[in-house]
């Protein structure tokens, strides 16, 4: 790996593992791959190759090659799921789990990009991404 690609991998990490409040980049690391497989069985197109090209490249290649989804997931589902992947998960856990990858993901994508990201979304995921819309926001679907 060259500096760059090490530098931008640690950065996405440390900020899973701050959010996360995890104990080790190992353990940020785990759920980061697991949180990004979920996702991109739920992206599709430019939206998620976009996505993917913001990511440290091993973490775009999770996104790519995705956990299969016969259906999107709405969010509370998305965190089962989660929970059902992680060792010791609980759905409470895996709430905090899936917000710490996602908010930083929403940081590394732009405001245009996590819009499109969210429209092929169920209803929901705003919050999970950490950028809760306004109350009176009608319904992504």
């Amino acid at each position: 790996m060259t500096a760059d690609v090490t530098a931008r991998r640690e950065a996405f990490l440390a900020h899973v593992l701050e959010r996360g409040e995890y104990d080790t980049p190992r353990e940020a690391e785990r759920v980061a791959r697991v949180v990004l497989a979920l996702l991109g069985a739920h992206l599709v197109g430019e939206v998620r190759a976009r996505l993917a090209a913001r990511l440290p490249e091993d973490f775009a290649l999770i996104l790519l090659n995705p956990l299969q989804s016969a259906e999107p997931l709405p969010p509370e589902r998305f965190v089962r799921a989660t929970a059902a992947w992680i060792e010791g998960a609980t759905e409470q856990t895996a709430t905090w789990d899936v917000s710490a990858v996602l908010s930083t993901v929403a940081d590394t994508a732009d405001d245009d990009l996590l819009k499109e990201i969210l429209l092929q979304l169920p209803a929901g995921y705003d919050l999970l991404f950490g950028r809760p819309g306004p109350p009176d926001r009608p319904s992504l679907r």
